[in-house]
């Protein structure tokens, strides 16, 4: 057989296998529940948290227009109701068919709620109280409230902004967590995978069998191949469904960003998992039980741990910053940080390209050098294999 045939044979093989499994199978459909889930549960905190039913009663009925239009200004949407005749309007309130209640005159208003307050709700409610005790006082004062209330709205602070302000910054910030944490799953989850087959071939002895008519890196190759495209396979499934349920319910106003933000995230998948399974290979080839594998992943996964953990902070706190911008660019946080600053829109064409070749050169190095240590270490069983040993041979 050619080169190329034998590393797609291994390859297909790897792929069919895998995505014929229950694991692969059930494991995307809880993914995919879960993602639905909190879609689902975000958009009805956000459609809650924007209406708020307010029941007013007395004197405090006069004050519905007020605070209707004081809330539409602000973003949330205030329906009133007329309670002053219904005796149980406090049990409304306690079966949350009402959010608050509101009685009395001003200036001495009364808002009762279930337990705790909404603070959005009880600005507004503070606003119109303010403005109509203004509204007396000035009556009182013998002036005209119209008149002042129409000077007022001509005060405005004359704002100079520095820099263009990004409307879809929060979508933008979402779809950009979302994509790092989907590059982190599938790296993790994926380069253990190729960990394990490695060790388990070997373990079993059936590596022997296939390098009697396969070259190792042929074996290698194949291998990181077909379980990255289970991967890919799994990331897109995901992450369509995702785009889909957040335009659906309103969570996100993505548009083509969402495109966008596809293909980002599949660049970024497959150099970091071709610049990280090679790594898993290579390690998983030193031991030759399953209860010793855990022990050489450790510091990978800790490195993918950390460039996760340390890029969302980073990344939430400022995207643009030198720390993150730095550590975007080099190869072993590249592939889950670059992806979420693309997304927001804040990683330059240089930016990008830098990473891109730093990413490549690694993995070209970490490849020979993979390489190397999994075709001296593959065949040997029985105790670990030192580095030292495999790198030497």
């Amino acid at each position: 057989m050619t080169p190329f045939r034998s590393v797609a044979l291994v390859a297909r093989r790897e792929f069919v296998t895998k995505v014929r499994t229950r694991s692969f199978v059930i494991g995307t459909a809880v993914i995919i529940a879960v993602l639905a889930g909190y879609v689902l549960l975000q958009a009805a905190l956000f459609s809650h948290g924007q209406h708020a039913v307010v029941g007013l009663s007395g004197q405090a009925v006069q004050l519905a227009d007020p605070l209707r239009d004081k809330a539409k200004a602000l973003g949330i949407d205030v329906e009133t109701r007329d309670v002053t005749t219904d005796q149980n309007a406090e049990g409304q309130v306690r079966s949350g068919d009402l959010d608050a209640l509101v009685t009395g005159a001003p200036p001495a208003l009364r808002m009762i709620v279930k337990d705790e307050v909404d603070e959005a709700l009880r600005n507004v409610v503070d606003d119109v109280l303010r403005q109509q005790v203004i509204v007396a006082q000035l009556a009182e004062a013998g002036l005209n409230p119209q008149v002042v209330a129409q000077d007022l709205q001509k005060v405005r602070v004359t704002v100079t902004s520095l820099e263009p302000v990004d409307p879809r910054r929060v979508e933008r910030l979402a779809v950009g967590l979302v994509v790092a944490a989907l590059l982190y799953y599938s790296l993790i989850v994926y380069g253990t995978m190729v960990a394990q087959g490695v060790v388990e071939e070997k373990s079993s002895r059936v590596v022997e069998i296939l390098l009697a008519t396969l070259r190792p890196w042929q074996l290698l190759l194949g291998k990181v191949l077909g379980l990255g495209a289970v991967g890919l396979l799994q990331l897109l499934i995901i992450s369509g469904t995702g785009l889909v349920l957040s335009s659906a319910s309103g969570v996100l106003d993505i548009g083509s960003m969402g495109g966008s933000a596809i293909a980002n995230g599949v660049l970024w998948y497959l150099l970091g998992f071709f610049l990280y399974a090679t790594v898993f290979a290579a390690a998983a080839s030193l031991v030759s039980r399953q209860e010793e594998l855990q022990s050489v992943l450790t510091p990978i996964s800790m490195t993918i741990i950390i460039a996760f953990v340390l890029g969302i902070n980073l990344m939430i706190q400022d995207a643009t910053g030198t720390a993150v911008t730095l550590l975007s660019m080099l190869p072993p946080f590249a592939p889950i940080l670059m992806p979420g600053r693309m997304a927001m829109g804040v990683a330059p064409t240089w930016q990008v390209l830098v990473a891109i070749v730093l990413a490549l050169g690694a993995i070209v190095a970490i490849t020979w050098l993979g390489g190397k240590v999994y075709s001296n270490a593959v065949l040997r069983v029985g105790s670990r294999v030192k580095l030292r040993d495999a790198l030497k041979a």
